[in-house]
């Protein structure tokens, strides 16, 4: 039984499904919470988001969340357009937070103890990003959401992802997409795109494939830390890869 998780969390429903990995990070684009508008929170994508969260939940798994904030702010896309990067990038941190509040509203909503921990102080709307604090909420059986990134501008959420799924312990990280895995090229462009069951790091870099940022890769790859890449636009997707279930597409260190 995983560390914190108690016999009757671990028997709630999540379809009988029992977790291969003990503790995941998932990392999410702030873009996938805009839903069909492209911009802001969609209220019915953040509730259906939510649920297959609290299935993985109820299964037993600890589960830590990266969340993007790009629905609302992109420094990147801020410096094209007279920004100073840096301010940009805080900019696009602060986004990052508001997307981890409302995920944490509706995840406590359906009963999920839920912590939001800012890489930024904010003390009076997030705790301050501990590593042994943040172990210490997954033992007791809590979500936790890192919000503000690394807290430190060039730097995107992935590689926070990468950076804080290594401090606690992680055994995977999974990148909640919109396509079911990564491809050759573009799928929605190129209808000769072919996808991949595995990766090596290596390949991903070689090839430029847009899995994560290179820093990301090139720490999961130093750190020996598998990346699943999945659809979670289909319906029970996190709980199916949290099972350990065939899906998307795993980046790892051995031959693909």
């Amino acid at each position: 039984m995983p560390l914190g998780v108690t016999p009757e969390r671990e028997s709630d429903g999540a379809q009988g499904k029992r977790p291969r990995y003990r503790r995941v990070l998932l990392k999410m684009s702030g873009e996938a919470l805009a839903g069909a508008s492209g911009y802001g929170i969609d209220p019915e994508v953040l509730a259906r988001l939510a649920a297959e969260i609290r299935e993985v939940y109820a299964a037993g798994c600890e589960l830590a969340l990266v969340i993007g904030g790009g629905n609302i702010f992109r420094g990147i896309a801020g410096s094209a357009r007279g920004i100073d990067r840096a301010t940009g990038d805080y900019m696009g941190t602060l986004a990052t937070v508001i997307n981890a509040l409302a995920f944490q509203d509706v995840l406590e909503k359906l009963d999920v103890p839920t912590r939001v921990l800012s890489a930024i102080g904010m003390q009076q709307v997030a705790e301050p990003y501990i590593r042994r604090r943040a172990t210490r909420h997954l033992e007791k059986g809590r979500v936790v959401i890192f919000g503000a990134g690394t807290g430190n501008p060039f730097f995107t959420t992935d590689t926070a992802a990468s950076l804080r799924a290594m401090e606690i312990g992680a055994e995977v990280i999974f990148k909640a997409t919109r396509v079911d895995g990564v491809y050759s090229a573009d799928p929605n462009k190129d209808p000769t795109a072919t996808r991949f069951d595995e990766l090596t790091y290596m390949d991903v870099l070689r090839r430029g494939l847009k899995v994560m940022d290179s820093t990301a890769i090139s720490l999961c790859m130093d750190n020996d830390l598998p990346i699943l890449v999945f659809n979670m636009l289909e319906h029970g997707s996190i709980l199916r890869a949290v099972a350990g279930e065939p899906i998307g597409t795993l980046v790892h260190g051995g031959r693909a």
